[in-house]
């Protein structure tokens, strides 16, 4: 984790798209991954944030039997956090965790709204919504400006069992991201998005086909 994420640079840009590559699909799982792992983006407190990058686990003050929302795009987190400014989200942590459990949750996720069509009524929606320790959201993922972008990004949301395994089991190591995110905010405020996409970190389509997808299309 510390080698993928030094600084956010030691990744190449995620690619511009052309003409001639294939278009994006509307909801697609984009992270950073390695055959074991893949980098999920949380924000908080300096109080939180701070000792549990130091020392690379969720400290005891994190709420275990509360549902926390994951997020594998980097710069979905930059919107929600506001590039680190937002009261209670001013830590930016990337978080790896293990693929095993981030497929689990995948498997045994539900999405977080009903959708006609993927839920046979409503009704089958909100039992399945009560017994599932995940849910899923599917938001507009965003530029550089954090502008919306035509497709959609993965919010995970885990409670429960699924929350305890994230914080004691999952979790392989937790870095401190924020003064590079700031690097990259400092860099689209003066115009250099050239610049500032080269300190992106390496998303690219994530593999969930094992983990099934179907029961997640909104």
């Amino acid at each position: 984790m510390k080698a993928q994420h030094a600084d956010l640079t030691a990744t190449s840009a995620v690619p511009t798209a052309t003409s001639a590559e294939p278009p994006v699909p509307i909801r697609q799982i984009r992270a950073l991954y390695t055959d074991a792992t893949i980098t999920v983006y949380q924000a908080y407190d300096p109080a939180l944030g701070v000792p549990a990058a130091r020392d690379g686990r969720f400290p005891a003050a994190w709420k275990r039997d509360r549902m926390t929302w994951i997020k594998p795009s980097f710069l979905w987190m930059m919107y929600r956090c506001g590039w680190a400014t937002k009261e209670g989200q001013q830590t930016v942590l990337a978080v790896e965790i293990t693929r095993e459990g981030f497929d689990w949750a995948l498997r045994n996720a539900c999405l977080s709204h009903y959708a006609r069509g993927t839920h046979p009524d409503e009704a089958a929606w909100r039992r399945a919504l009560r017994r599932s320790p995940a849910r899923v959201q599917w938001d507009p993922e965003r530029d550089l400006h954090l502008n919306a972008l035509p497709h959609r990004s993965l919010q995970l949301g885990l409670a429960g069992d699924a929350s305890r395994r994230y914080a004691d089991e999952w979790t392989v190591s937790i870095t401190d991201v924020t003064g590079p995110a700031r690097d990259v905010h400092a860099l689209v405020r003066a115009g250099d998005l050239a610049g500032a996409e080269k300190l992106l970190p390496a998303e690219r389509p994530y593999p969930a086909g094992d983990a099934g997808l179907a029961h997640l299309r909104a």
